[in-house]
C-alpha cells in the first residue's frame, strides 16, 4: 500500500531516472558532435565552461536569490513566532536552523536556497504570513526545510549544468556546421548527418524539459518529506490551495529564481493548460494536493 515513505522513495527514483536520461542525451550529442566536426576537443571546452558557470551559480545561489527577490533578514523580535517555528521544525528534521528572511510582497509564497545545510536560507513573503493559519504555515516551512534536507539545490544545479552543457554544445555545433567545420563530411553518410543535425537542434528543448521535470519531481518529494516532518499532510495541502488561489504574480518574479519557490511566482493565471504544465517549474497544485490528501492517515 502507498505511503508517504514509498512516495518519497518513488520521487527519488524518478529524479535519478531523469538525470540518467540527461546523461544519455549528453553522451549522444557529444559523440555526434565529435564525429561530425572531427574535433573532440570542442566537447571538453564546452564541459569546462558550463561547469565553471554553473558551479559559480550554485556557490552564490542564496545571495542571488535573496537579492533578486528583495528579501530582508527577519527581525528576531518582530518575527519571534516565525523564528521559533523554524527552529522547532529544523530540530525535528535534524538540520541546523537556516537564516530566516522575509519578502515584502502580498503574494503568498516561500523558498529555500543555499549550497549546503549549514549555509541555507528560508524566505517567506508577508502575504504568506498574513494569509495562512499556523498549521498551514508549518507545512510550508517543513516543505522548504525538506528542500534543504534533500539537497535539492545540489540536484537542481546538476540539472542546470547538464542543460547548459547541451545548449552550449548544440550552439557550437550549429555555428561550426554553418561555417564549414565538418572535416571530411563528403565521405560520411548524409542521412546520419541530417538526423544528427535535427537531433542537436531539438536537444536543447529536450534538455530544458528534462530540467523542468526534475524540478517538478523535487517539489513532489519536498511535499512528501514536509508532510512526514509535521505528521499533518492536510496543513500543507490547505496551504497549497490558498497559495494557488492568489492570481497576481509576485512584484519581483523572475524566471531565474522561479524554481526555488513553493509555488509559481508568476501567479495562477496560465494560458494553455497542457503547454503550461510541461514548461512549468512546478507540478499542478491539484496534483500535489491530491497526492497529500490521498496519503492522509498513513503516517
Amino acid at each position: 500500500m502507498a505511503s508517504l515513505y514509498t512516495e518519497k522513495s518513488k520521487n527519488i527514483q524518478k529524479t535519478w531516472l531523469l538525470m540518467g536520461v540527461f546523461l544519455v542525451l549528453i553522451i549522444a550529442i557529444g559523440y555526434f558532435a565529435g564525429w561530425y566536426l572531427n574535433n573532440p576537443s570542442i566537447v571538453y571546452i564546452a564541459v569546462a565552461f558550463s561547469l565553471f558557470m554553473n558551479v559559480a551559480a550554485y556557490w552564490f545561489s542564496d545571495k542571488v536569490a535573496l537579492a533578486a527577490t528583495g528579501a530582508k533578514e527577519a527581525d528576531p523580535n518582530q518575527f519571534r513566532e516565525l523564528h521559533r517555528m523554524l527552529e522547532n521544525l529544523a530540530i525535528t528534521a535534524g538540520l541546523p536552523k537556516p537564516r530566516l528572511y522575509v519578502i515584502d510582497d502580498p503574494a503568498p509564497n516561500a523558498f529555500a536556497a543555499g549550497r549546503n545545510q549549514e549555509r541555507a536560507v528560508v524566505a517567506v513573503t508577508t502575504g504568506l504570513l498574513g494569509q495562512l493559519e499556523k498549521a498551514e504555515l508549518e507545512g510550508v516551512i517543513a516543505h522548504e526545510l525538506s528542500h534543504i534536507g534533500n539537497r535539492d539545490i545540489l540536484v537542481m544545479t546538476a540539472a542546470v549544468v547538464l542543460a547548459g552543457f547541451i545548449a552550449i554544445i548544440a550552439d557550437i555545433f550549429l555555428r561550426m556546421s554553418f561555417f564549414g567545420g565538418g572535416g571530411d563530411r563528403d565521405n560520411r553518410n548524409p542521412l546520419f548527418a541530417i538526423l544528427g543535425i535535427v537531433a542537436i537542434i531539438v536537444a536543447p528543448i529536450a534538455a530544458q524539459l528534462i530540467q523542468l521535470a526534475v524540478s517538478r519531481r523535487r517539489e513532489f518529494l519536498a511535499d512528501a518529506s514536509g508532510a512526514l516532518l509535521t505528521r499533518y499532510p492536510d496543513g500543507l495541502a490547505s496551504a497549497l490551495k490558498k497559495i494557488a488561489s492568489y492570481q497576481a504574480p509576485m512584484k519581483r518574479a523572475n524566471h531565474a529564481t522561479a524554481h526555488l519557490f513553493i509555488s509559481n511566482p508568476f501567479g495562477a493565471h496560465e494560458a494553455g493548460r497542457f503547454i503550461a504544465k510541461i514548461f512549468s517549474t512546478h507540478p499542478p497544485v491539484e496534483e500535489r494536493v491530491a497526492a497529500l490528501v490521498g496519503l492522509r492517515g498513513q503516517i
